[in-house]
């Protein structure tokens, strides 16, 4: 009979149990009056949020007012055929890089329905580093930032059609040979 292990690493670690506070990200947003939904932290225990789109672009504006001035990273994944397709906000506050210790950081999570509207707000405007970021996002899973300032293709040519990185995307049967000189 197996052993029940979690009981004993929770009495060997209480830290390893995760605490049902809302973490101070979470608070912030809830007092903006922004509906989201916390999601459990990940391994180096920063804060992630779940948003709807509707909500992104506010949120996201209250958290750089806040001190969230960089956009690390935005993308995307598949959690694969029947799920959601997600698009992610890495935020971090960069004031004094000798204090990399103390940078606050965020991820912020937008699950779209495969089927239904793959449509976010783009972030161009608060970050301007949002750019080829939701393009490449765009290009990969099909997912449109509205306001984006040259929603296009960035990494495969206008004409492809699918989206390669989605996990129900069918590689065309065609093989084209390009010109290697």
């Amino acid at each position: 009979m197996k052993e029940d292990t979690s009981k004993i690493n929770q009495e060997e670690n209480p830290e390893a149990i995760q605490s049902k506070e809302p973490g101070t990200i979470s608070k912030f947003l809830t007092s903006k009056g922004i509906n989201h939904e916390e999601l459990e932290k990940d391994n180096l225990g920063i804060e992630i949020i779940s948003i709807k789109p509707n909500n992104l672009l506010k949120a996201s504006q209250e958290l750089k007012n806040d001190g969230f001035n960089y956009l690390q990273c935005q993308g995307g994944y598949d959690e694969g055929p029947g799920q959601s397709i997600v698009c992610f906000y890495h935020l971090i506050e960069i004031n004094n890089i000798d204090k990399i210790d103390q940078i606050r950081e965020v991820r912020l999570k937008v699950f779209l329905a495969r089927d239904g509207d793959l449509t976010v707000p783009s972030l161009y405007k608060l970050f301007r580093g949002a750019d080829w970021q939701e393009r490449e996002t765009y290009d990969m899973f099909g997912v449109k930032f509205e306001g984006h300032p040259h929603p296009k293709r960035l990494l495969m040519p206008e004409d492809w059609k699918g989206w390669p990185l989605r996990k129900d995307y069918v590689q065309p049967d065609f093989y084209e040979m390009q010109d290697a000189y």
